[in-house]
């Protein structure tokens, strides 16, 4: 098949590479939105400046991440009309109210206090800024929500019927709360404030190693770690209720997950496929590492399964996923992730426990600062791989079960779809440059200690510090007393 003459396949290819690119921005936005309400809610309990300080520092990359974020998600609703126009018709009455209820209550929450959040901290009160950041973080995770009730509907579609190739509506609250809505919504939740506060410890990190800031940014990471402790597992548990629910759901996507060729019936134990190199054209793995009776422990926790496990065989090959070998190696470096960052929470949990986070130590723990500058971008790589496991194990289906990928395209020429594709491609790679070119800068710049501090009542006083000045950057510490406006 020559896929530059097939406008279904380049379709999914320029819906591939926008909601790709498109990913990278509102998962950092929408964890690091929480981040922002709980330094600002320590500044105003504590009245400790150092809290006010990191607000404003780390609120410079929310916007960053926020204008790219709007910039990239807007051409993605509009393929729905130019791409998949009859996929529109068909799921239009749903499906387009949810994207309606994402930017009407979610995307406009979010933008309209973002002004305030960003610009209003010597215009309002103290109190209304933190209203105005906590509706900021609302705005941002209710559009998470929104978005996961749309995809989670295309997977589980439910609340309905098609009649004559149009869903029609029977009951939106069973559409809204379709079978996959609940673990989704709580996966995706977990997954950006998971990714969120690794990049934002892996930052801090990269301070400390450097010797730049090195107690400002140890508190930082200490905030970090103090989430990511119940963050992290609780990630995992939520994954593996998603696995179970694919188990029970979607068994084409789940053969596919776990590059199961044949059936294995209920009452019998499973191996589970550690490492293979599946074969799509021959229905087999050429190669693999399998570990005995495990896939029964990993689904339901016991040996033998309830249900059997359907292999890819068992389907046409027209009505099975394909690209088994993306599909099954996504889910595993998804996987794997999520364990080494749960991992590496454990271990610092254990150093700071031993005291070697503390200001005047935690420079000196290298190895474990550079584990978490390393960690700063596995997040994203987790969340990416597994929506690559979520919409490609979908396929055939654009709605599972009743609507084929090949009748949801529209009928435009491939030139056109290729050449549209073709300027996505170049606008998102310098989008791509610009964010790294102006994060690196902002990163570079580092935070401005000299910031006045908004009066907010009685404070704790601060111990001054002295502290050595660098020539070639701003001060390492900054500190504040009470008599201080």
């Amino acid at each position: 098949m020559d896929v530059f003459s097939n406008t279904v396949v380049l379709s999914r290819m320029q819906f591939a590479l926008t909601a790709t690119f498109h990913m990278l921005w509102p998962v950092l936005t929408t964890g690091m939105a929480i981040y922002l309400v709980v330094l600002e809610g320590l500044w105003l309990r504590t009245r400790n400046p150092q809290y006010y300080l990191h607000a404003r520092f780390w609120s410079k990359l929310y916007l960053l991440n926020f204008g790219i974020g709007v910039a990239t998600g807007l051409p993605m609703e509009f393929q729905f009309g130019t791409n998949w126009a009859p996929l529109s018709e068909a799921i239009g009455d749903f499906f387009g109210s949810v994207l309606g209820f994402e930017g009407t209550m979610a995307f406009m929450l979010e933008a309209g206090f973002l002004g305030i959040m960003l610009f209003g901290w010597e215009r309002v009160s103290p109190v209304i800024h933190y209203l105005a950041t906590i509706m900021v973080a609302f705005g941002a995770n209710l559009s998470t929500f929104w978005i996961l009730v749309a995809n989670s509907w295309l997977q589980t579609p439910t609340g309905g019927t098609f009649e004559n190739g149009k869903f029609i509506i029977a009951s939106y609250g069973e559409a809204i709360f379709n079978p996959f809505m609940r673990n989704s919504v709580m996966h995706m939740f977990f997954a950006t404030l998971e990714t969120s506060l690794f990049v934002i410890g892996g930052i801090s990190a990269w301070y400390i190693i450097n010797k730049r800031h090195t107690e400002f940014f140890a508190k930082s990471l200490k905030i970090v770690l103090a989430v990511a402790i119940a963050v992290a597992p609780l990630q995992l548990y939520i994954g593996h209720l998603s696995g179970e629910q694919v188990y029970h759901q979607q068994p084409s996507k789940l053969a596919a997950m776990e590059a199961q060729w044949e059936t294995i019936p209920a009452g019998q134990p499973a191996s589970w496929s550690a490492l293979a190199i599946p074969n799509d054209k021959e229905g087999k793995n050429n190669w693999e590492i399998s570990v005995p009776n495990a896939l029964g422990y990993i689904l339901e926790f016991k040996k033998d399964l309830s249900e059997p496990v359907q292999g890819l065989n068992s389907w046409k090959p027209e009505d099975r996923p394909h690209m088994i070998g993306l599909v099954y190696y996504s889910f595993r470096i998804m996987i794997a992730i999520g364990f080494f960052l749960a991992g590496l929470m454990a271990l610092s949990v254990l150093q700071w426990l031993r005291g070697k986070l503390s200001a005047g130590a935690i420079a000196d723990q290298k190895w474990l600062m550079r584990a978490w500058i390393f960690a700063a971008p596995l997040g994203y790589i987790a969340v990416e791989s597994g929506w690559i496991v979520r919409c490609v194990g979908r396929q055939p289906w654009t709605v599972y079960g009743a609507i084929r990928t090949a009748d949801a395209a529209s009928n435009l020429p491939p030139s056109n779809v290729l050449g549209s594709l073709s300027i996505f491609a170049v606008v998102y790679s310098l989008l791509f440059v610009s964010a790294l070119f102006f994060g690196s800068r902002i990163i570079r710049q580092g935070p401005n200690m000299e910031l006045p501090i908004p009066e907010v009542g009685p404070r704790a006083n601060i111990e001054v510090k002295p502290v050595e000045h660098r020539p070639d950057q701003r001060p390492l510490e900054t500190t504040q007393s009470s008599s201080q406006s």
